[in-house]
């Protein structure tokens, strides 16, 4: 039925990370912005770059790469910032680059494999594959939680 396909339909932003691709759901993006230098803040986690002033909003931006444990990658103009809203929090997240937005059923997506089982926060929920691409979907709720325990 129609009403079952439109409420299972997903849209996906896409992004790249380290020569690998990403994406997160459209419906947490606020905006994508070009890469802005930011104020770093002292014993903050080492993928936390800083903070930077979004139209008087101070927003922590994190090094998405790094905080995947991905190998560091060599910040460029190229660079953009997708700033999220999770459950009321705005968090910058600093990628190498946007892809694009697909449009998904809940039936395109595969679960993860297991990799570690002492893993206390898996942020891939899912996987995709479009024609020869293999898309991770992010599960942004874990990766604001770790934000906001280590900004605690």
């Amino acid at each position: 039925m129609s009403d079952k396909e439109t409420s299972t339909a997903i849209e996906l932003l896409t992004f790249q990370l380290a020569d690998q691709e990403y994406s997160l759901d459209i419906m947490s993006v606020r905006e994508i912005r070009g890469w802005t230098k930011t104020t770093p803040l002292p014993h903050a986690p080492s993928y936390m770059k800083g903070v930077i002033n979004l139209r008087g909003t101070v927003l922590p931006v994190m090094d998405l790469s790094e905080r995947l444990g991905l190998k560091p990658q060599e910040h460029t103009d190229r660079n953009v910032i997708i700033v999220v809203n999770h459950d009321d929090v705005m968090t910058g997240l600093l990628v190498d680059a946007v892809s694009d937005i697909i449009a998904l059923t809940a039936d395109d997506l595969q679960p993860p494999p297991e990799m570690q089982a002492n893993t206390s926060v898996n942020v891939v929920s899912a996987i995709t594959l479009i024609d020869e691409r293999m898309i991770r979907v992010l599960d942004l709720s874990s990766i604001v939680l770790s934000v906001q325990n280590n900004a605690a």
